[in-house]
């Protein structure tokens, strides 16, 4: 009996625990008000949605032992009286009813039939019409971690990231269950796992908050505090002090979660990705450039390759030596076995150290200071280092962590397989850190796939891939709705679009012929060269328009798999952007709020996300939706 009521059951997909000594049901991943647990034997019927709630169990054990003692010695009307003073009759087996509480305690007490209309009690659970969930799939292919942005509150019903991402993961098995099937069926898909990061609340428990709360003024009080508690994080994440709790909080978390959801899971054998919305996306970018390209690999190739790597290095610094035109130092720096990371982190006082002279010293430099830090982290990838595209262009890419708040950037346990970003500033916050182009040959060193996903409305979202092809205009790739087709109003607009391009370019047609043919002379030898005439000039106006076609936006998909976009997410296009909803494209302005916040309950967001992270399994969607890689 006693190792019963020590029993700890995982329930909901293993996030929370069922203490059945103490009745308890404990958060696992986060922070969370442990809930009361009920074994339910005894119920009443509610006031408003007629659904049956359970009594306590102690009063439980008290109405069972009533109704056993009325049925076995065949006494029914028992008046029982319940903690709240509700009052509780037993006519008979079939009939058992609920009274609510006296209004007013006085002598004059009122007859329970006079208390308002009884409510139905039942025992046992037959017959109660309950949907019980028949719970998650066990088999969990994938975990996703989900970091948010700014404030405590993650959508515009003010809830927290737990709750958002709740629906986030529900989103996902209806998605899995619509489109997923025949996986399902043949059991090579389970579920993916997503679990929230909160680092808000580190941040603003570090005493901040009362050294605000010290400077605010007392006016517009609400207002106020709600600048203090999300706005803020803005300025925050770009103050070296905060950033450093903050970018300390989200990987020692993800890397805290990653070791327990092993712990728990030990025959998990999936990836991780990584998710951000807003400025969660912008610290997991940052955290990620900051990531050393194979840290397990360094490990093993300590003893083995040390001489070998450092021999390379040394030939890497005369190569940039020879290209700086310097190539009479090459023997100082092959004495003071300068490898390439060592060069890098050099400073004009090594450098004056070592006796190079002034000139030489500022080329030196002024190279490393152009330079992008991430691809001196990568000495093994030459096509990283991009060196045939340095000649001439060293101040055309500049490092892509030009401008980042200086702090410690600590390593992840993992390397992602993919980085979603919701609605997200990454590449606003790189164009005013002074990064107006990413380099086509650069990736994330330890995560290959990046997608960038926003709605049309979205305030806050920016794009990446005109930063990585500037020259070029294109549309970002249009989100296939869930359903398989475009949004009807979207082919309503599109199609009316072309209708008023063909109405427009046909009436214009018909003008320049009509116009030529009324200034013409009216010479009946002619009339028959003339109507050749008219008729190629209105061919020819016929075809002038397909030259220059305008775009109808987002329209054309034929041309998108032609556009190079670089290696941020393997040579595949990185800018998505969802369908806005019928009722949204009446009002942009009305719905930018919403558009930034619509994400955790996007369909087509969270099937981009499935379809992604299967597709590195080799596992596809039942169907292929239109307009989709």
């Amino acid at each position: 009996g006693k190792d019963q009521d020590d029993v700890v059951v995982p329930t909901s997909g293993g996030r929370y625990d069922v203490h059945l000594r103490t009745r308890q049901r404990v958060a696992v991943y986060w922070e969370e008000e442990v809930s009361e647990v009920r074994r339910c034997t005894w119920f009443y019927k509610g006031d408003k949605d007629n659904k049956f709630i359970p009594y306590s169990e102690s009063f439980s054990e008290e109405l069972e032992e009533a109704y056993m003692i009325a049925v076995t010695l065949d006494e029914w009307k028992k008046k029982l009286e319940s903690p709240n003073r509700e009052v509780i009759i037993l006519h008979n087996p079939k009939l058992m009813v609920h009274y609510h509480p006296v209004a007013s305690s006085d002598d004059w007490v009122s007859t329970p039939t006079e208390q308002g209309r009884p409510r139905t009690v039942k025992r046992g659970v037959e017959n109660i019409a309950v949907e019980i969930p028949s719970g998650e799939p066990l088999q969990i292919d994938h975990l996703v971690f989900v970091v948010h942005g700014i404030g405590p509150a993650c959508d515009i019903r003010f809830r927290s990231i737990v709750q958002c991402v709740n629906d986030f993961r529900n989103v996902s098995l209806s998605m899995l269950q619509a489109h997923f099937k025949k996986a399902q069926e043949q059991q090579q898909v389970g579920r993916v796992e997503f679990l929230p990061v909160n680092w808000h609340s580190s941040l603003h428990s570090t005493g901040v908050d009362v050294d605000l709360e010290r400077i605010t003024l007392p006016s517009i009080n609400r207002l106020r505090h709600f600048i203090n508690d999300t706005i803020l994080d803005v300025f925050f994440y770009n103050s070296s002090t905060y950033c450093q709790t903050i970018v300390d909080t989200v990987a020692s978390e993800m890397n805290r979660l990653h070791r327990l959801f092993l712990q728990r899971n030990p025959q998990f054998k999936g990836g991780v990705s990584i998710a951000g919305h807003s400025l969660g996306s912008l610290i997991l970018f940052d955290l990620l450039t900051n990531q050393k390209a194979d840290p397990e690999g360094d490990e093993h190739r300590t003893q083995g390759s040390r001489t070998t790597s450092s021999t390379g290095g040394i030939e890497e610094v005369k190569e940039i030596l020879k290209k700086l035109e310097l190539s009479e130092y090459c023997d100082v720096f092959e004495k003071e076995k300068m490898d390439r990371q060592a060069l890098f982190l050099c400073t004009e006082a090594t450098l004056k150290e070592m006796g190079i002279p002034l000139g030489p010293r500022m080329k030196i430099l002024h190279y490393l200071s152009s330079k992008t830090e991430m691809k001196v982290s990568e000495p093994g990838s030459p096509s990283q280092h991009g060196d045939g595209t340095e000649d001439g262009r060293n101040c055309q890419y500049r490092d892509i962590g030009l401008g980042q708040v200086s702090a410690n950037y600590p390593q992840l346990d993992y390397k992602p397989t993919i980085f979603f970003a919701f609605g997200s500033p990454i590449g606003m916050f790189l164009t005013v850190r002074g990064v107006k182009r990413i380099d086509p040959n650069y990736s994330l060193p330890t995560c290959k796939g990046f997608f960038n996903i926003f709605h049309p409305f979205d305030p806050v979202a920016y794009r990446i891939e005109p930063m990585i092809v500037p020259d070029l205009e294109f549309e970002p790739m249009l989100l296939p709705h869930h359903k398989g087709r475009k949004r009807m109003h979207l082919e309503l607009k599109e199609g009316l679009t072309r209708m008023s391009v063909d109405l427009k370019n046909n009436l214009l047609g018909s003008l320049r012929v009509a116009w030529q043919s009324f200034t013409r002379a009216p010479v009946p030898a002619l009339e028959a060269g003339s109507t050749e005439a008219e008729a190629e000039a209105e061919a020819s106006m016929e075809k002038q328009p397909d030259t220059k076609p305008e775009e109808p936006p987002a329209a054309v998909k034929e041309e998108t798999p032609l556009i190079n976009v670089g290696r941020l997410n393997g040579g595949n296009r990185i800018d998505y952007v969802l369908q806005e909803k019928p009722i949204e494209s009446f009002n942009e302005y009305l719905f930018a709020l919403q558009g930034h916040l619509c994400y955790w309950e996007s369909e087509d967001t969270v099937l981009l996300v499935l379809k992604e992270i299967y597709q590195t399994q080799g596992i596809t969607l039942d169907q292929p939706l239109p307009g989709s890689q």
